[in-house]
């Protein structure tokens, strides 16, 4: 599907046509979480935001491989080169190993997503798992002169950097400005500049994630992580990199930096962000102590909800956080669930006249959608998809075919396909209608082996395999899968 798609570039600060690096195929990559606790509403909007990126993307018949990276290492405390790396800490706290601090998030954080129905990244890579690769990317940086060892540590030397290219392009800072704002070292003595960063840290004697480098035993910087991982799996030049706004400095200012110093280009196309979720005002975060879990939020408010209540605001506006806010979302999320449904039954009369106010709709929501992602706009037209559907119902609108298909990719398409919202009562129903099945199909089986009628155990086997369902026998019974 040929469509132009526009998408505002943090680089050039303004909405800029999509044209992919290989044409029909997408590469992004988006900054997950650092998992060292629950997964909160604050982890849940950029989630939602570049789902609905990536379900658009795949709608109009692009590949994407999309990468978000889970980060398990190296993410000191109040995002600094210095203080505990915040998942041993954790780890210390809990009298835990610090991968199972890292496994029991990372679940938990899949579980709420997968609740939110966001569609798992093409690609998962840990930092712990790339050591390596981050390794060779500090060499690469050293060796064309953009960083310094010091003190077993290696750090991004700012001022070589900025004195061929520009440091502070994407956050739209300088480092005079910087450098005026910018404490002294206090006798620090690992840097040159306040300003530099690590790509490699020294570990100190009781420190508990660390691996041997040609420089140290230590850990990387977080900031080298995405770069080396990006690179990995997207290459030296890919279409966009997104994360929240909080991300656009320090993160992604030295992702730029060290992608630049180590390629000679800065490798991104696009650099989306989307703007924060606040409470009163004030970003949400655990390090603010202002931050309601999903878990928590889940035994109150739909996951559909959640979902609804992000897609209401544009991704670059604020989003402020309230039970009022979530009941307004509960009752439109309602009301468009419930048109779903009763469209399915809507009567409809041969023909291929569209009602004019049919006609435009589908292409409507799909242009608001490829117009930097607006998802409060496409709703709008969603709604009016809703009210029409409401008119149908009550028999003061008459539907012909072509209404009828044309509100079908509203209502079975873009609302389910693209913007993710499905009817969680529907969907519960289905999975136990199919697990009922299963379990009298089972049955059947079950007593055919006991008949010794292999025959037909095996062959309710291979017809389920044919349907795509997997049954494996083993000492507890029979299980199966799709």
């Amino acid at each position: 599907m040929t469509r132009t798609v526009y998408i505002y570039n943090t680089l050039s600060r303004r909405k800029e046509v999509f044209t992919p690096v290989h044409p029909g195929m997408v590469g992004l990559y988006v900054c997950g979480p650092t998992v060292y606790g629950e997964p909160h509403l604050g982890h849940a909007r950029p989630a939602v935001t570049y789902d609905v990126l990536v379900r658009l993307f795949r709608y109009l018949g692009y590949k994407v491989r999309y990468v978000r990276n889970i980060t398990d290492v190296g993410h000191l405390e109040h995002d600094a080169d210095e203080g505990d790396d915040k998942i041993a800490k954790k780890a210390r706290l809990e009298e835990l190993e610090p991968m199972e601090v890292v496994q029991t998030y990372t679940i938990a954080y899949h579980d709420a997503m997968r609740r939110l129905n966001t569609l798992p990244p093409s690609i998962e890579p840990r930092a712990s798992g790339h050591i390596i690769e981050q390794i060779e990317l500090v060499r690469r940086i050293l060796d064309a002169g953009f960083a310094y060892e010091s003190n077993g540590s290696v750090y991004f030397d700012v001022p070589a950097y900025n004195s061929k290219y520009h440091y502070g392009v994407l956050s739209g800072r300088n480092i005079d400005e910087m450098q005026a704002n910018t404490r002294s070292l206090d006798g620090t003595g690992d840097k040159r500049s306040p300003y530099d960063f690590a790509l490699w840290k020294k570990a100190s004697p009781q420190h508990i994630m660390k691996w041997p480098s040609p420089w140290s035993e230590g850990f990387p910087g977080w900031h080298l992580e995405c770069s080396a991982m990006s690179e990995k799996y997207l290459g030296e030049e890919f279409d966009i990199h997104g994360g929240g706004m909080d991300l656009q400095f320090p993160h992604h200012e030295c992702e730029l930096a060290q992608n630049t110093a180590s390629r000679g280009k800065g490798g991104v196309k696009y650099w989306m962000h989307n703007n924060l979720l606040t409470v009163n005002g004030q970003k949400m975060g655990k390090s603010l102590g202002n931050f309601t879990t999903l878990a928590d939020l889940y035994k109150v408010y739909p996951p559909m909800t959640i979902r609804f209540f992000i897609l209401q605001a544009h991704y670059r506006g604020t989003l402020d956080f309230s039970n009022d806010a979530l009941s307004a979302a509960e009752k439109g999320l309602r009301r468009v669930l419930q048109a779903v449904r009763d469209f399915k039954n809507l009567q409809h009369t041969p023909g291929t006249e569209l009602n004019p106010e049919i006609a435009g709709l589908p292409e409507k929501v799909l242009e608001a959608l490829c117009d930097d992602l607006n998802t409060p706009v496409a709703l709008a037209h969603v709604f009016d998809a809703v009210r029409l559907v409401n008119q149908a119902k009550d028999g003061s609108l008459k539907l012909s075919d072509a209404d009828y298909d044309a509100l079908s990719e509203i209502f079975c398409r873009l609302v389910p396909d693209v913007l993710g919202l499905i009817d969680e009562i529907s969907a519960s129903s289905e999975e136990k209608t199919v697990e009922g099945l299963m379990d009298m199909i089972l049955e059947v089986r079950r007593e055919a082996k006991a008949r010794k009628d292999f025959a037909t155990s095996d062959s309710i086997r291979d017809r389920l395999k044919e349907l795509g369902v997997t049954i494996k026998d083993t000492k507890e019974g029979t299980e199966w899968s799709m």
